[in-house]
């Protein structure tokens, strides 16, 4: 695939007006926008096969059960990231050929990380619509004043009756999607429905290390890096102001591509993937607008 061609940036952004700044800015973001699905398809169903292949590996003692906690717990972590460009419908969208291959990945693999594909699509979806607001963003309860804080906070909120829940719940009511609640019900108790039944068998500890426990880490790592990071402390409710750039010390790889999450909230249907290369264009832009950017 070659790559696009470089938009022509004017050397005193100061002079343009708020019409044009949004004029260059689309220009740049629509360079982006086309995606090529084999990335996210190699990504998807390679790491539900990387993760399948896992039991067998441990059970019959290929690999210590230690290291496949350790692997489990990574794949788990990538299952998200195919499933969030799928709720963009950047693999395809509704009406395109391909439009099966975006539902496929969305579903295929969410069960890994116990969420129906839908229910994740509905409150992302509501969380871009009202980013940092306090009462209607669903995924306002991982802000924190520090890293420390947020890991303790998304732990606390997989408690019962914790205001995360209540949260989700609200806005699948809001969009209509009440049907979600007993689906999101259904997928919870059957993740323990098999780990039951495999401790049941004799695998308890693989069930343990294998599932329920990289489930857990998995899921603090996506939610720090996806909500708590990009968002906190102090962003704002507004366009520019509700998300920024970052640097991580675990880098762009590490952090799963989020350190440019301002292009994402920007212009959400431009593939995670292409997201950096975009950010470097359209960075002289970003500034003018006053986002916050952390050094990058």
């Amino acid at each position: 695939m070659n790559a696009p061609v470089k938009i022509d940036m004017p050397s005193d952004l100061s002079q343009l007006s708020d019409a044009d700044l949004k004029k260059l800015e689309l220009k740049i973001a629509r360079k982006y926008s086309d995606n090529s699905p084999a990335f996210m398809i190699c990504w998807a169903f390679g790491n539900l096969a990387f993760w399948l292949a896992l039991w067998p590996l441990v059970i019959f003692d290929v690999i210590p059960l230690w290291l496949g906690f350790v692997l489990s717990t990574i794949s788990l972590a990538l299952v998200y990231l195919p499933t969030h460009d799928a709720q963009h419908d950047i693999i395809a969208r509704p009406g395109q050929k391909l439009r099966w291959l975006n539902e496929l990945i969305g579903h295929a693999t969410t069960w890994m990380i116990v969420y129906p594909f839908n229910v994740l699509r509905v409150t992302h979806m509501d969380h871009h619509r009202h980013t940092n607001d306090p009462e209607l963003d669903p995924d306002i309860t991982s802000h924190a004043d520090g890293p420390w804080q947020a890991i303790w906070r998304i732990i606390q909120e997989r408690q019962p009756g914790a205001k995360r829940t209540g949260d989700y719940l609200a806005s699948l009511e809001r969009a209509g999607r009440k049907d979600l609640i007993l689906l999101a019900i259904l997928y919870k108790l059957g993740f323990v429905a098999v780990l039951c039944a495999l401790a049941w068998s004799g695998f308890a500890l693989e069930a343990f290390f294998l599932w329920w426990l990289p489930y857990h880490v998995a899921i603090t790592y996506v939610i720090f890096f996806l909500s708590w990071a990009p968002h906190s402390p102090g962003m704002e409710v507004g366009r520019y102001k509700d998300t920024k750039a970052w640097k991580s010390m675990v880098g762009n790889l590490g952090s799963m591509g989020m350190q440019y999450h301002v292009v994402h909230h920007l212009h959400p249907y431009i593939p995670l993937y292409k997201t950096p290369a975009a950010y470097r264009e359209m960075r002289p832009i970003l500034e003018a607008r006053g986002c916050e950017l952390g050094g990058r």
